[in-house]
């Protein structure tokens, strides 16, 4: 039997950030990043989801499952590790 774990996701340097997520469902949140676990289940908070024709409604606090997240998208700049 291996000895290996599998670790989570490393979302440490995008806590605190503001990130878009795209979702399934064509669905779209941004919203800052306020914790992560190893399944990438996410929490947002300030969230908003985008609607048709460039609108946006405010959701609050969320939590994001992570198997519905297809993509993450920085808003802010975020430095990188050397």
């Amino acid at each position: 039997m291996s000895s290996k774990h599998q670790k989570g996701p490393d979302l440490k340097r995008f806590m605190d950030k503001k990130l878009k997520l795209s979702l399934n469902g064509n669905r779209k949140v941004t919203g800052t990043l306020r914790g992560y676990d190893a399944f990438l289940n996410v929490v947002l908070e300030d969230a908003t989801s985008e609607k048709g024709e460039g609108g946006a409604e405010n959701i609050g606090t969320i939590v994001i499952r992570g198997n519905s997240i297809i993509q993450f998208e920085s808003v802010e700049r975020i430095a990188v590790a050397t």
